[in-house]
């Protein structure tokens, strides 16, 4: 990939500037799909792409969810709105303020969660939105061991330390802006300071320097989730386990994650240049992979079920020329992918990937 690391994908993103209106639109649109899916993916959410893209797009809802999911999707949404209005304005320092009202917009409202303990007996405490934990929170990673974030106690004066680290090095700019965001998301997530919801924020608030520092917008793909919490894992094994030790990491004792993380936003970055700049009836995008049909008949279905839902392979047969059968076979191939799926209202079919034309 030639521009696979970060200055160079940037180097690239800028030399195409400014971009046409409709095609920022389009990826605009792309890329809230793509955010909200894979950012309540990665923490259990089960709504399809297809589900997630008709109810933030259109307000829709087909098949079986969970209200829970369609609320918290929906919340998301709203979160990631507020979070590009207050990157836009330029001259306001981040403030916790900011943050817990965020995490209120991603939960709502207050909730109670309700556990079987080993013994049998029932437990339950309150989720409290927009507010710092009040219970110790911690993690069993995937060797085993249970990996303890700041206490309670710690902290609102680590959050303050956080905050204040960060708008001192944003006006210094000696960090890039992808240093910045490593960090800050390392940091951040070492002191976990909310009882849920905390993987969501940080996600949203590296965005949030990115938009700041005019740069495209990434998203952390629930499909790499293993490689995402294993970088969290190495970098945690050379920062050491103590969370304030952790909560004020320098740049170089979290270099697994760095890694990782730059690799990331120049890929993001990287496609969303091909996306702009690589135009072409067989190249369609799904949830951030770019897809090239070698069969154009491909792309021709998926065209014309763009502008007919309901059409039929009867309509096919006489629009592309061929037999049935490998109709059938071709839209069995797209529906097998993810990339079609039934609208629910009677035989029609829906087009979840995205033209690069």
């Amino acid at each position: 990939m030639k521009y696979l690391n970060v200055a160079k994908a940037i180097e690239a993103w800028r030399s195409i500037q400014p971009i046409s209106d409709r095609d920022r639109e389009r990826l605009s649109r792309k890329f809230t799909v793509d955010f909200n899916f894979n950012s309540n993916h990665i923490e259990g959410n089960t709504l399809t792409y297809g589900q997630t893209e008709l109810l933030l797009l259109f307000g829709k809802v087909v098949g079986e969810a969970e209200m829970k999911d369609l609320e918290e999707m929906k919340a998301s949404n709203v979160g990631l709105k507020m979070m590009q209005e207050q990157a836009g304005i330029k001259d306001m320092p981040l403030t916790q303020n900011f943050i817990r009202q965020l995490h209120k917009t991603l939960l709502r409202e207050d909730f109670t969660v309700y556990r079987k303990l080993p013994g049998g007996q029932q437990a339950s405490y309150v989720i409290h939105a927009g507010t710092y934990k009040t219970r110790p929170n911690s993690v069993i990673t995937r060797y085993g061991d249970r990996f303890e974030y700041a206490s309670p106690e710690e902290t609102a004066a680590l959050m303050t330390d956080l905050v204040d680290w960060y708008n001192e090095e944003e006006s210094k700019g000696k960090l890039s802006p992808v240093e910045l965001a490593a960090l800050f998301h390392y940091r951040y997530i070492r002191i976990h300071p909310f009882e849920d919801g905390n993987g969501r924020i940080a996600r949203l608030l590296v965005n949030y320097i990115f938009a700041r520092h005019n740069y495209p917008m990434i998203v952390v793909r629930s499909r790499g989730k293993k490689e995402y919490l294993e970088a969290l894992h190495k970098a945690d094994l050379e920062v050491g386990s103590t969370p304030s030790v952790g909560a004020h990491a320098k740049l170089g004792s979290i270099r697994p994650f760095l890694k990782y993380f730059s690799a990331l936003v120049a890929e993001e970055i990287y496609n969303d240049v091909r996306f702009i700049t690589e135009p072409s009836e067989n190249v369609w995008w799904y949830d951030g992979q770019r897809v090239e049909f070698r069969t154009p008949n491909y792309a021709k279905i998926l065209r014309i079920i763009q502008t007919l839902p309901s059409v039929t392979i009867d309509d096919l047969h006489d629009e592309l020329g061929i037999n049935k059968s490998a109709i059938q076979r071709l839209l069995s191939s797209l529906k097998e992918k993810g990339y079609i799926e039934p609208t629910g209202d009677g035989g029609g079919l829906r087009v979840l990937m995205t033209p690069s034309l």
